[in-house]
């Protein structure tokens, strides 16, 4: 039986990509435990299958083989509806690129996700204006996203992904779109986050300081999970290209 502390257990996950006459190998084989309240960072060199393995945790794609829990529930054989489901209600995305629609204000950005949620938990408006004041953003929630700057932005976007309090929050590279100064403040505001809510965080990024907040730190290096410098793994690797058999 799983253990109830756990909030994500993947086992066995590959992921194959077809290139031309080619496979990919994004992942293969990867098996981890991250418990409730932990901040886990995922870092490895570009291409190593981190943003792929993001994905798959937070039900924007299927693995090609192995299983995925996220808060006790298997994902890995639901149809797009129970998707969607489960990622309003269960887990906040955070992007690189915001990913805000420019025609809302910061307070609509935010509300969104509440009136779409199939079980309401919160008044939008109430909600949003509370996550921005928290955030800091008390005095632009009127504004849209083409006023604020990119480290505001994306203050804004943590608060849509916290909107229907997710046990869950995943971000994908969210200052490698900063300066060192937005970067820091969204690597604080993560840090909070976790202390004050126990939101589960987990983080793929190269910012190594941002890595470094982390209770614990994953490595990726051709689709596996490994220990060591990756760099010095990975000089050892064959590569990850396979031709396909006719």
């Amino acid at each position: 039986m799983m253990n109830s502390n756990v909030v994500i257990r993947t086992r066995g996950i590959t992921k194959d990509l077809p290139l031309g006459k080619y496979v990919v190998h994004a992942l293969r084989g990867v098996d981890m435990d991250i418990q409730a309240g932990e901040m886990v960072s995922i870092v490895g060199p570009s291409g190593s299958g981190k943003s792929t393995l993001l994905g798959l945790i937070g039900g924007l794609d299927t693995p090609t083989s192995g299983m995925i829990e996220i808060d006790g529930v298997d994902i890995t054989r639901m149809n797009e509806d129970q998707l969607t489901e489960i990622r309003n209600e269960k887990i906040g995305f955070i992007f690189q690129f915001f990913n805000l629609i420019p025609t809302l204000t910061a307070l609509e950005n935010v509300a969104l996700p509440i009136q779409f949620a199939r079980k309401r938990n919160f008044n939008p408006d109430k909600r949003a204006k509370e996550l921005l004041d928290q955030l800091g953003l008390a005095d632009r929630m009127r504004h849209r996203p083409s006023e604020l700057s990119g480290g505001q932005q994306q203050r804004v976007a943590i608060a849509r992904a916290l909107a229907n309090n997710p046990p869950l929050l995943l971000a994908d590279e969210p200052t490698g779109n900063l300066d060192t100064e937005s970067g820091q403040v969204v690597l604080e505001t993560l840090r909070e986050i976790q202390w004050e809510s126990g939101t589960t965080v987990v983080i793929v990024t190269h910012d190594p300081d941002l890595a470094a907040i982390a209770d614990r730190t994953m490595t990726l290096v051709d689709g596996m999970v490994v220990n060591g410098d990756p760099e010095e793994i990975r000089k050892k690797k064959t590569g990850e290209f396979f031709q396909v058999e006719d």
